[in-house]
């Protein structure tokens, strides 16, 4: 056999070649991800008596979570498959404390327990629970309501009160609060979906610091999502009677509204994704609104994904970049109504 000469040079030239094409070839799946449409990746059903409402995702311990009835079902993030059950738990839906290892299904009486051992600790009283929402920095569980107390404020590590905000409307006028978020950084927002507003209020002191209008197309704000990076709120707002429902893009510093898109339905949920800067609404009329940050200014409906009937609320996997949604399925005659959990990607 011929032997080939050795210069250095050249085997260093190959390698850096080498290299920068498997650099190449590791990038080129994520550019053409991008690029797909998103698609129901899997569907999940299992039988399910009772309403549903709000689905939550754990992506540190690759869980989702719905309420359904009056149980919690459990599902594995990465498999799709039921996990387990968390019986006699009946509520909107789940917040989650991932660091912590615990849980409260809104609902009344809210029920605190264990994720890992899936067992209740606690319950606490909360008349006109609905929607939830947690706040890392502070380990605030806070449950949304439309009647007083609007927040009701409970201590992640150990379940206890730690107060209630009676009211967050204009004015101090009660309202009828549906989604909210956090900045990370010491401000929450919420819907006010009966005064087409968003509250903002001070994570530590549980203040009412302000309120964003959301002006004529803002009509009964639901789902709503924010960019912390950028400081922008995603307002997914419902449309009232007769009215085209939209999404008002505004700042989380001083309100000001950016632009306004329409959506393809309803709105009950929302999602933003850090990592491909996609804000997400999902509705009742089996459709999810795909919104592209495309800079601070500049935002683009970018595709509308064709879901389930009934699909309203929504949860992102940050992990994967998966949306999931969840629907019933109507019971045939003789059999059962199912619970759909969808998972939805590129």
């Amino acid at each position: 056999m011929k032997t080939l000469p050795q210069n250095s040079s050249t085997l260093l030239a190959a390698a850096l070649g080498l290299l920068a094409f498997l650099a190449l070839a590791q990038i080129a799946p994520a550019d053409d991800a991008a690029d797909k449409p998103y698609k129901i990746l899997a569907t999940t059903q299992i039988p399910a008596a009772g309403g549903i409402d709000y689905v939550t995702a754990d992506s540190v311990n690759r869980r989702v979570y719905v309420a359904c009835g009056n149980a919690v079902s459990v599902f594995d993030l990465d498999t799709y498959k039921l996990a387990d059950t968390l019986a006699k738990a009946s509520g909107h839906g789940v917040a989650i404390d991932p660091e912590n290892h615990t849980g409260l299904v809104s609902g009344n009486p809210a029920i605190f327990f264990d994720t890992k051992k899936l067992e209740v600790i606690k319950t606490v009283p909360a008349p006109g629970a609905d929607g939830y929402l947690f706040d890392a920095p502070t380990h605030h569980f806070f449950i949304l309501s439309h009647r007083a107390p609007n927040l009701l404020v409970i201590d992640s590590k150990d379940g206890s009160i730690v107060d209630k905000v009676a009211a967050i409307g204009p004015d101090g006028a009660n309202a009828a609060v549906e989604q909210g978020v956090s900045d990370g950084e010491g401000k929450l927002y919420f819907d006010v979906a009966n005064a087409h507003h968003i509250a903002v209020v001070d994570a530590k002191t549980l203040k009412v610091t302000g309120h964003f209008d959301l002006g004529e197309k803002g009509n009964g704000p639901a789902g709503l999502a924010i960019d912390t990076k950028n400081h922008i709120l995603f307002a997914m707002c419902r449309g009232g009677r007769g009215g085209t429902p939209t999404c008002v893009i505004l700042s989380a510093v001083d309100g000001k509204i950016i632009t306004t898109l329409t959506l393809a339905g309803s709105s009950d949920g929302a999602a933003f994704n850090p990592r491909t800067m996609e804000a997400f609404s999902s509705h009742g009329n089996g459709t999810l609104s795909v919104i592209k940050e495309k800079s601070p200014k500049e935002f683009v409906l970018e595709e509308t994904v064709k879901t389930k009937a009934g699909a309203k609320t929504c949860a992102l996997d940050t992990k994967t970049d998966h949306v999931i949604v969840i629907t019933r399925e109507p019971a045939p005659e003789g059999g059962s109504q199912m619970l759909d959990v969808i998972f939805i990607g590129r």
